[in-house]
């Protein structure tokens, strides 16, 4: 427990929400979202943030916990970020500060961070990594949902990204390879996308090996996901990436991700907003961002055995913005 001032207090615990099925990509394989839960009250009004530790990035549900009972006293959403890395932690504890910030103002969230309005967007379903018989099985299985995601692995995408195309001729098509791909796959690959119609290709290269899309002919959009984190890693990306994935556990809270928006679209980027597998409470904050986005990736809570009871309301793929109950 940490005194955010003197009539402010912040706690954090962990939850584990079991998940529909496994959840596979390139590196792994889940059948639960682990997210931590921070909350900030003065006794009478209370804000609430989730958000998931990594692996990928070095993170730890502990690790986190321990992070945020350590903060001791803060003054602000500034002192925060100057106090936190981003990362979990960091986007728990900021989440929950604007939750706070609107439940004892009264003003809703969106219109504190400067977004007029919300309105349902429509969030892309992703279909993990499997054979390209069951992913076109999948997709088959949601012929109401009209965005689909790909989660790819390298040997045998072309045929995942054939199966899947077959199976919905209608839907819109992306894919996320997680790294997967080497650079000899790179030129075929892509063309074999761009012809099936996708959209976009997420971060086809690992992070250290990305300086190879400098200079290459992209046949469609190739967006950075774990190449990019906060606004620091705008510089070294124009050039490489047509788009980015902004995520508020990378990017530091809502707080960060808004900062990183703003000069994406300074830099002429297309931006997705994507988030961890998680609950509605984790991408509530995502939607403020998701309203002028390219593609919106915020499907957690369609992967979950169940959701929160407060959850957000996921029509034919188009999200409702969160109720002040669960957040902003």
């Amino acid at each position: 427990m940490a005194n955010l001032k003197p009539q402010l207090v912040i706690e954090a615990r962990h939850e584990n929400w079991p998940l529909r099925e496994a959840f596979n990509i390139s590196r792994g394989s889940k059948t639960a979202a682990d997210v931590i839960i921070a909350t900030v009250t003065d006794g009478r009004h209370t804000g609430r943030g989730e958000a998931v530790p990594y692996a990928r990035y070095g993170e730890t549900v502990e690790a986190s916990l321990r992070s945020i009972a350590a903060l001791g006293p803060i003054t602000g959403r500034d002192d925060l970020a100057a106090r936190l890395p981003p990362g979990a932690a960091l986007n728990a504890v900021d989440c929950a500060l604007w939750d706070y910030e609107a439940k004892s103002s009264g003003t809703a969230v969106h219109k504190l961070a400067g977004c007029a309005h919300l309105a349902p967007v429509v969030t892309a379903f992703t279909l993990s990594l499997d054979t390209p018989d069951a992913m076109a099985a999948k997709a088959r299985a949601v012929p109401d949902l009209p965005l689909l995601k790909l989660k790819l692995g390298g040997i045998g995408d072309g045929a995942r990204m054939r199966a899947v195309r077959a199976a919905r001729p209608d839907a819109r098509l992306i894919a996320d390879a997680n790294e997967a791909w080497s650079v000899a796959m790179l030129a075929e690959l892509l063309a074999e996308a761009a012809a099936l119609g996708f959209e976009v290709i997420e971060q086809p290269l690992p992070e250290n090996a990305d300086e190879a899309l400098r200079g290459f002919a992209r046949p469609l959009p190739v967006c950075a996901d774990e190449s990019v984190h906060t606004v620091r890693d705008l510089p070294r990306l124009v050039g490489l990436y047509d788009a980015i994935n902004i995520k508020l556990d990378k990017a530091g809270g809502l707080t960060g991700a808004l900062a990183l928006h703003g000069a994406a679209r300074d830099a002429g980027l297309k931006i997705m907003v994507g988030s961890m597998v998680a609950t509605s409470l984790a991408i509530a904050p995502a939607l403020i961002l998701a309203q002028d986005a390219e593609w919106t990736d915020l499907d957690g809570p369609l992967l979950l055995a169940r959701d929160r009871a407060e959850g957000v309301v996921i029509t034919a793929g188009r999200i409702a913005p969160a109720t002040a109950t669960l957040w902003g």
